[in-house]
């Protein structure tokens, strides 16, 4: 029997943040835990040493169980360690006040340093000059490299990092001048043969510098904003056998670049327009080989549009894709001799379309919702299983009835997920969405992203009737009506650790009001 509901379903949502204090204050509270100079503490008995030893719990240590033993502090230092390593700076700092048990623990667990989260220079040193390593993540802002080079430098050297795992030197939130880019100090290729992370940013990578480097463990590059020749990306990149996730975000130095690499399963790219004209920036990308290779990601500037040509020769395990934006009118993506380009009517147009049947998963950004467009995008990848929409105008009609009458009969719709952005009800939606709903046999969810308070009982009613989802092809699709859009154009990319998302698209802080349910 079937039944119309509305339930709310669960979102996940990121904790609000407690208001923040001063910038002095707030060094000042984890200052407060490290001792000014970098003689150790003198540590409680069984502190390093046999790490298998395990500690009688101390009177009055947290964590207590109804039994009163506390279980957690009778752990091994070494796991304990490793928990406390995972914790952000300032919280894996302040464990050292649980207890005497964990006094010592934080000194000589794995580092997890934010210097950008600490805020003033001076923690930071006290921190590195305090600590007995080993080094895990080190992460400092790209612009202390322009004003503080020697500072860095230290830190760089200092014993705490040893054996360092991943390093982020992060970009800030304002464009670098590109004609200024700071050389990233000879001091941070000292943990190539450990790194298994790298992100390096607003800075410049000399060839004698790059091309002599060599990273066994590294799974994981970013370079963004980065001055660098095309040889000596091809030598990073050769020189990193277990690369699985490369992205490359506005970098300049030369104009194309051809990727070749046996384990390269997700690439993120973007360039920018090129607002410096004395500046060569990327405009073509071309995958030769990348037999792993699973996602190719756009990583534009937020309000820019891209120029940048990608060209896929040979990347048969290709599954995801986007997300192409009808705004960047310079750029084209080229699948074997499929061409898939922006035109000038803001929409997408696909020449000489050859199936890519290995893409399951696409996001596109268009101007006008036509349901034509998707039909071609649909013939040109016909396993597609996740579909993302976000359009801006409904477009014409859309009507399909009479116009795809034969291609009903032949296409083999496979999608499992479609989502669509900004919807309001209007009619030439619904008329695109009924096609999904009328003929999707496979269908498992569409989701439709609408305006905050538009979500009401009568609308939900209306719709109901108008998408005729009584009559759906899928008996087990269900709709889902959010109160919010996503605010990231599909794709949630700041980070090398974001490529390995499965769906990089898919947005879990987007409120949902209600859903239609049938059973």
């Amino acid at each position: 029997m079937e039944a119309l509901a509305a339930a709310p379903r669960r979102a996940k949502r990121r904790k609000p943040e407690a208001p923040k204090s001063p910038e002095q204050e707030d060094g000042a509270n984890i200052s407060s835990l490290v001792p000014a100079t970098s003689a150790p503490d003198s540590c409680p008995p069984g502190a390093g040493g046999d790490e298998s030893h395990i500690q009688d719990p101390p009177p009055g240590a947290g964590g207590e169980e109804e039994d009163g033993i506390d279980r957690i502090s009778l752990l091994p230092d070494a796991i304990l360690g490793e928990v406390i390593s995972l914790l952000p700076t300032k919280d894996a700092a302040r464990t050292q006040i649980l207890a005497n048990r964990w006094r010592h623990l934080w000194r000589s667990a794995p580092l997890n340093l934010d210097g950008r989260d600490l805020r003033t220079i001076d923690v930071v040193s006290r921190i590195l000059s305090a600590h007995r390593g080993p080094g895990r993540r080190f992460r400092f802002p790209a612009q202390h490299l322009q004003y503080y080079p020697a500072i860095v430098d230290a830190w760089l050297r200092s014993p705490a990092l040893d054996n360092l795992q991943e390093i982020d030197c992060c970009i800030d939130i304002y464009a670098p001048d590109v004609l200024q880019a700071p050389p990233q100090p000879a001091s941070t290729f000292r943990f190539s043969s450990c790194l298994c992370v790298a992100t390096l940013s607003q800075c410049h990578l000399s060839d004698d510098v790059a091309q002599a480097l060599q990273f066994p463990k590294l799974k994981k590059l970013s370079l963004q904003w980065v001055s660098i020749s095309e040889d000596s990306l091809h030598s990073i990149i050769a020189a990193s056998p277990v690369l699985e996730c490369l992205l490359l975000s506005t970098i300049f130095g030369f104009r194309c670049v051809r990727i070749n690499s046996a384990s390269l399963t997700s690439i993120g790219v973007g360039a920018n327009a090129g607002y410096e004209p004395t500046v060569t920036f990327l405009e073509e990308f071309i995958i030769e080989d990348a037999p792993c290779l699973k996602r190719i990601l756009y990583h534009r500037p937020p309000q820019l549009p891209m120029r940048l040509q990608v060209s896929v020769i040979s990347a048969p395990n290709l599954e995801t894709l986007g997300c192409l934006k009808y705004s960047d009118y310079s750029s084209r993506l080229t699948l074997g001799s499929t061409i898939i380009e922006p035109c000038y009517i803001k929409e997408f147009r696909v020449i000489n379309s050859t199936p890519a049947c290995t893409v399951k998963i696409l996001a596109i950004n268009i101007f006008n919702l036509r349901l034509d467009v998707i039909i071609d995008l649909m013939r040109c990848f016909p396993c597609l299983e996740k579909l993302y929409i976000q359009s801006y105008e409904e477009g014409d009609k859309n009507l399909w009835h009479r116009k795809h009458h034969n291609l009903i009969k032949c296409l083999d719709i496979r999608l499992k997920t479609v989502v669509l952005n900004n919807y309001r009800g209007i009619k030439s939606q619904v008329n695109f969405t009924t096609f999904f709903v009328l003929n999707a046999k496979m269908l498992e969810s569409m989701t439709f992203e609408c305006q905050r308070d538009s979500v009401t009982d009568r609308f939900l009613a209306e719709q109901h009737q108008l998408l005729q989802l009584e009559k759906r092809a899928s008996r087990c699709a269900r709709f889902y009506f959010t109160t919010e859009s996503c605010r990231h154009e599909f794709l949630h990319i700041n980070h090398a650790h974001d490529l390995s998302i499965s769906d990089p698209f898919e947005c879990v802080e987007a409120g949902v009001g209600a859903c239609l349910s049938f059973e």
